[in-house]
């Protein structure tokens, strides 16, 4: 086990040791017993928006190969998310280039490159989300983040789409090469993949932001920055095991300058991330029960 791994289970080890101390677990139950049913289904119904939002990015891009099967894709998704939040160490990720090629044929290089290009995606709306909404950041410095934020979004698929010789080089060279190539065609298929991106975490974001608010409880703007530094912490490169720890981590670090203790930060913190797990599992093992037809067998059916 290499270091980062080693790192992200002592991450999640030290939630667990935190949450047995004292009883600490009871707070979290606590939590969210105080949860009603229109807190509960409206959270639910922000997220099922969400996965239908990001299902309709992969329809876009993949129109070619769906051929109007969004029922295919919305099932790429929810599998997906679910693997993610489980399998250790983002070992879910592996899910979404298997299951497009297993569905639709998308050779594996094409496929995760555009895995690729939507977490990028994903991380450039996150950053400008955070440069714009979080408190006691001055108003230049703001501005000065979301126009980095945006001209490297702006910057990177046309420096993939741009001409290179890097396949006449080194075997090492000519292998990124193909990876290039096939990022650069991610990045020009989807027609409107950013505002995918743009309404998929403004659902989710405000989903988050109003669970965590109805869990602490406190206002939308306090619910809104835990959600936000729980967030930012998943897209570090360091993770614990199936996000445990750092996403905890994040949201109470965020939530500290709105007066939030640490303590009632990270209970309230974990109560959500039970939830979005609760959620992305439910909804994944729902649409693993109605399989749909891999590209040879509907090919078979013509």
């Amino acid at each position: 086990m290499n270091l980062k791994r080693l790192l992200a289970v002592a991450v999640s080890l030290a939630l667990l040791v935190w949450l047995l101390a004292d009883g600490r677990w009871r707070g979290v139950g606590e939590l969210l017993g105080r949860l009603d049913a229109p807190s509960l289904g409206l959270a639910m119904a922000g997220f099922a928006l969400s996965y239908c939002l990001r299902a309709l990015r992969v329809f876009d891009e993949f129109r070619a190969q769906a051929a109007g099967r969004f029922g295919a894709c919305l099932r790429i998704v929810l599998v997906h998310n679910a693997m993610v939040n489980v399998l250790p160490f983002r070992g879910g990720e592996a899910a979404f280039p298997l299951l497009l090629r297993q569905t639709f044929g998308v050779a594996l290089p094409r496929a995760v490159a555009s895995l690729f290009w939507f977490r990028l995606q994903d991380a450039f709306v996150v950053m400008a989300l955070a440069a714009l909404v979080w408190p006691g950041l001055p108003a230049a410095l703001k501005a000065v983040a979301v126009i980095g934020v945006l001209g490297l979004a702006w910057w990177l698929p046309r420096w993939a789409r741009a001409p290179h010789d890097w396949a006449d080089g080194k075997p090492l060279t000519a292998k990124l090469a193909k990876l290039r190539d096939a990022f650069a065609e991610s990045t020009t298929h989807a027609r409107f993949g950013w505002l995918w991106t743009i309404a998929n975490w403004t659902v989710k974001f405000a989903a988050q932001a109003w669970l965590l608010s109805a869990l602490l409880p406190a206002t939308l703007a306090i619910g809104a920055t835990g959600a936000l530094g729980a967030e930012l912490a998943a897209i570090l490169p360091l993770q614990g095991v199936a996000g445990f720890g750092t996403y905890e981590a994040g949201a109470a670090a965020a939530l500290l300058p709105g007066g939030i203790s640490l303590e009632t930060g990270l209970q309230a913190a974990l109560a959500l991330h039970l939830f979005v797990i609760a959620c992305a599992v439910s909804s994944g093992a729902i649409a693993w029960l109605f399989p749909v037809a891999r590209r040879d067998d509907a090919s078979a059916r013509l």
